[in-house]
């Protein structure tokens, strides 16, 4: 396994927000879908993953170690990732996105000074962006591209694990389309094990096999992802279910139908 919860529990103010909830992530290629209403407790089991936030119970493991004792040890940064939902938060704004991957490189010393350039460029080919967007700013690109380039960062350690905590929520829904394909090929390509946190079924369904259902921070349903969506036997995960946008077809008025010329 890469990464291991075992029974985390985290307490605020005298309530638990997340209540013994254990989860599994072999290697890649994999992805498992973290899902539940707003409040259910997700983004803070994935802070605990990312060792940002202590449970007040329960362990998480990083190939077999507790990571209470790898937060700053750099290989375990490196292998750990994350990519948030707020395009426009996740880069510095003051900094060119060049720039951006380029002190990644350095502070994880990953590549010669020499060579940093070329491997800014070839990260941001990866994720479908040019040599060009190196010198702009995140104010001069689009949501998604903001996304592509906050991607590229995530993977120039070269992670083994990576977080993903909404990442497509702030995007339209072409663009949406988009950024999960290139999720789907960037986990075969670099055999990632990935965490999606949504609440969003209908973007689970296109890199997850496997969910767990969060509800007021415990665990009400786990297993495939088909058995979930099909034979659901929470509420919490019906609700989800339901709340999917379905399209049907519109029967049209018969008076705004052409008429046919005699």
């Amino acid at each position: 396994m890469v990464l291991e919860a075992r029974e985390l529990t985290v307490v605020y103010g005298g309530t638990a927000v997340v209540d013994g909830v254990s989860l599994t992530l072999p290697e890649g290629p994999f992805g498992l879908g973290l899902i539940g209403e707003s409040g259910s407790g997700k983004s803070t089991v994935a802070r605990c993953l990312l060792g940002l936030v202590t449970p007040t119970h329960g362990t998480v493991r990083f190939r077999g170690a507790d990571i209470s004792g790898l937060r700053r040890s750099r290989p375990y940064r490196r292998a750990v990732q994350i990519v948030v939902q707020d395009t426009e938060g996740a880069l510095d704004p003051r900094m060119r996105v060049g720039t951006a991957i380029t002190e990644v490189l350095r502070a994880h010393r990953l590549v010669p000074r020499a060579a940093e350039a070329g491997r800014v460029t070839e990260l941001l080919a990866d994720v479908g962006l040019t040599a060009e967007h190196a010198a702009r700013f995140p104010h001069q690109l689009s949501g998604g591209q903001r996304q592509r380039a906050a991607i590229a960062r995530a993977l120039a350690v070269r992670p083994r694990f990576l977080v993903l905590d909404e990442p497509t929520s702030a995007l339209d829904t072409t663009v949406q389309a988009r950024i999960l394909d290139l999720l789907r090929r960037l986990r075969s390509e670099h055999r990632l094990s990935c965490l999606l946190i949504s609440h969003d079924l209908a973007v689970v369904e296109q890199l997850c096999p496997h969910v767990i259902v969060l509800h007021r921070g415990r665990v009400v349903e786990e297993g495939d992802l088909g058995d979930v969506l099909h034979h659901p036997r929470h509420p919490a995960t019906r609700a989800l279910r339901d709340a999917v946008p379905r399209l049907t077809p519109a029967t049209p008025h018969r008076a705004s139908l052409p008429q046919r010329p005699p």
